[in-house]
């Protein structure tokens, strides 16, 4: 049979690493490709790795259609459900699918709410949609969206602050420094706290090896320490001009409380001295 293999969602879920490809070759050649592939229409879907393995070493292999997607979107969120309850995935790809994930449903919420009521035929893109049997095509359920980052949390099944750790290194780690950390050269933590260096610096250090990224990441953390543990020592020796100010205002309004009291005194011992009649 004709299948055809798109690199594009080939390339849409991060690829075995080569121990986990050698792994899973040995176990196809010892026992057959026991899991049917997955196709819509002839484009594969689901399999890519075991489709290679076979197609290498000449051996039988089932598949099977998913009738229900009908557009790019429906095979990226399917692709992305059925990673994220894989256990081999590593809590920064979990977070990652999460998050493409409510990228993908809020762009669909956001076209269906300005798309006018009347119009009811399909986008270009779900018209072009390849279809084994489109007579048997079932829509695909809207999918919960993904509001708050707890919703992300629960649906990668982390906890809300290594979302926000995952969504640093997004936007700020280098290409090198995420390499890092999908080859477990360094921990969730420790890359976004990295991320925070220049680029250079974060280069530098995912290149240099493990052990100068643990140096970095510490350096950061020390730097954050430092401002918030010398902060009590400024204040307490060097106010701001604003408590300067207060201080002297209350000195110079004791001062004038103890001349009151001094002048009190000298007229009380006046009216002690007089004769009394």
């Amino acid at each position: 049979m004709n299948i055809t293999v798109n690199p594009d969602l080939k390339a849409y879920i991060d690829p075995l690493t080569p121990e986990e490809h050698e792994a899973l070759e040995r176990s196809i050649l010892a026992e057959g490709c026991r899991d049917a592939l997955v196709l819509w229409g002839d484009v594969l879907v689901d399999g890519h790795n075991r489709y290679g393995i076979c197609q290498k070493h000449g051996l039988p292999f089932e598949t099977v259609q998913n009738p229900r997607f009908q557009s790019m979107e429906d095979v990226h969120l399917w692709m992305i459900d059925q990673h994220l309850g894989r256990r081999s995935v590593s809590d920064f790809q979990r977070g990652v699918l999460a998050l493409r994930k409510r990228e993908i449903i809020a762009e669909r919420r956001a076209r269906f709410l300005a798309a006018p009521r009347e119009e009811t035929s399909p986008e270009p893109a779900e018209q072009d949609a390849p279809s084994a049997n489109p007579a048997a095509a079932t829509s695909v359920p809207e999918p919960r969206p993904l509001n708050s980052r707890e919703d992300i949390a629960k649906a990668a099944r982390l906890s809300s602050s290594q979302v926000v750790m995952i969504e640093k290194i997004q936007k700020q780690a280098e290409p090198e420094l995420v390499a890092a950390l999908k080859s477990g050269a360094i921990s969730l933590n420790a890359a976004a706290a990295v991320a925070s260096l220049p680029a250079e610096e974060q280069k530098a250090a995912a290149l240099a090896g493990k052990d100068e990224l643990k140096l970095a990441a510490k350096r950061v953390r020390d730097a954050k320490r430092k401002p918030s543990e010398a902060a009590p020592e400024q204040s307490a020796e060097q106010p701001t001009d604003e408590a300067g100010d207060e201080l002297q205002r209350l000195r110079a309004q004791v001062s004038a409380l103890q001349a009151e009291n001094a002048a009190l005194r000298q007229q009380l011992e006046a009216l002690s001295a007089l004769p009394v009649a």
